[in-house]
């Protein structure tokens, strides 16, 4: 379904680009039809540009204090603009196109992918490559419905750590999620328990909600509302076992999450980061590299304790 509504937007990004791409050549013919293309194609990036724009300013409106040692200059600011703006093109108008749903059989402790909200399967594409090399069993899941309640994930969750656990051969999984799917894990253990999960690793996670939710269509974007009664819910129902299965990798400069010390998980382990964005969260290099790590503790961990 995610992949459907995608396609349908790219084609009216690309039926836009066509009309003005011939309006340039009826109206200055002189561009020819490389400076009437280049034009329509900058026009569209324009306003992806100006929508990403729009989220570092709502973003930094319910921004939470930034410590001094997380603090960009110029150039740190420039970048993370950049590698956000990259990531969201990237992964809007390509990876989410070609999801991956496919059991990836190898050794180790098995992950299981879980993204975000108005995402699918492909926005793993960095990660699941990094898995891939490290001989690392995985599969990503799609959250569907995209526009429901994020109780309704809970079972898809059980169904995939059943089928992973099953053909690893292993008790238990690791799951690592972005953003919403952080929220899809801790629902599936309030309904499923933690059983079959060995540690939840969320990236960019709202755990106490954004205020960008405001403007999100679905029951999902309303769940995800600071202060919501469906988080206060979620956070009632915990225990401190269950929080201590959770790492949370956040940004101070995430464009999504805000406040950005949402993520931040009391019980939980905090890790925090600097410059950088939401969706640039799932490709950045730090990120990639401290999930692989936990990855590997807790298989390092389970083994021993075999």
């Amino acid at each position: 379904m995610a992949r459907l509504l995608l396609a349908t937007i790219v084609l009216l990004q690309l039926a836009v680009a066509l009309a003005i791409g011939w309006g340039v050549l009826h109206w200055w013919p002189q561009g020819g039809p490389w400076g009437a293309a280049l034009l329509a194609l900058a026009c569209v990036a324009a306003v992806r540009l100006a929508i990403n724009l729009n989220n570092f300013a709502m973003a930094a409106r319910a921004a939470s204090v930034t410590p001094d040692e997380h603090r960009l200059d110029w150039r740190g600011a420039l970048r993370l603009f950049y590698t956000e703006f990259r990531a969201s093109m990237l992964t809007t108008s390509w990876h989410m196109l070609r999801p991956d749903r496919n059991l990836h059989l190898a050794t180790g402790m098995p992950v299981l992918l879980l993204h975000g909200y108005g995402c699918n399967s492909g926005y793993w594409v960095h990660l699941s490559a990094r898995l891939r090399r490290a001989g690392i069993s995985h599969m990503a899941l799609d959250l569907e419905p995209i526009a429901g309640s994020i109780d309704q994930y809970a079972d898809s969750i059980h169904g995939a750590l059943q089928r992973l656990c099953k053909a690893t051969g292993s008790p238990r999984a690791v799951i690592v999620a972005h953003s919403m799917g952080g929220l899809a894990s801790r629902a599936y253990l309030r309904r499923h328990g933690a059983d079959k999960v060995a540690k939840v690793i969320t990236l960019g996670t709202p755990h106490h909600g954004t205020a960008l939710a405001t403007f999100g269509p679905g029951v999902n974007a309303r769940e995800m509302r600071l202060g919501s009664p469906w988080l206060a819910a979620l956070a009632a129902g915990e225990t401190a076992q269950t929080r201590a299965l959770f790492v949370s990798l956040w940004s101070h400069h995430d464009n999504i999450i805000a406040p950005q010390n949402s993520s931040f998980l009391p019980g939980a382990r905090n890790i925090e980061f600097s410059g950088i964005g939401h969706v640039a969260l799932g490709a950045d290099a730090r990120i990639l590299r401290v999930v692989e790590d936990e990855i590997a503790s807790i298989t390092a961990e389970f083994n021993c304790a075999q």
